[in-house]
């Protein structure tokens, strides 16, 4: 399954991807994120592993992040792996008019594992694109709000 989101932050280029690779930020609107322990390598640059834990409220989700690339602003690609399913995500930031910035994030999922996730998959592929695309929007706030705090 494979699909793409997309946002427009209202941010030049150059600021919008300053924050988002301020890996200090990552839990400021990344919903529920209560942890990000580096494993090896350099935080949040190719090469690394991180473990991410999030509390949904009903469940604790633990990730591992492997930062497979990075050439920002044209792309961050990284492996996230969990019991359930592995997916990559690209992140790419394009200018999108005068102190605009597009957002893409390409997800791919490659691997399903147990019945029940398998099933989502399969009957209900919306949810998952709505979760991510809840993120970026989350992120677009936190962005544009962040800038206006520091001018």
């Amino acid at each position: 399954m494979r699909f793409t989101c997309t946002t427009e932050v209202d941010l030049p280029l150059q600021t919008t991807v300053s924050i988002f690779n301020n890996r200090d930020n990552l839990g400021k609107w990344q919903q529920g994120l209560v942890s990000d322990e580096l494993i090896s390598g350099i935080p949040g640059e190719a090469g690394s592993k991180s473990r991410l834990v999030f509390d949904t409220g009903k469940h604790v989700i633990e990730l591992t992040e492997t930062i497979l690339s990075k050439n920002l602003p044209a792309e961050m690609k990284g492996l996230y792996e969990h019991k359930h399913m592995v997916n990559t995500m690209s992140n790419r930031f394009t200018p999108a008019g005068e102190n605009k910035t597009r957002y893409d994030a390409e997800i791919e999922y490659t691997k399903f594992i147990g019945f029940m996730p398998k099933i989502m998959a399969l009957l209900m592929p919306g949810i998952f694109k709505k979760q991510v695309q809840k993120t970026l929007d989350r992120f677009k706030i936190f962005a544009e709000n962040e800038a206006k705090g520091n001018m």
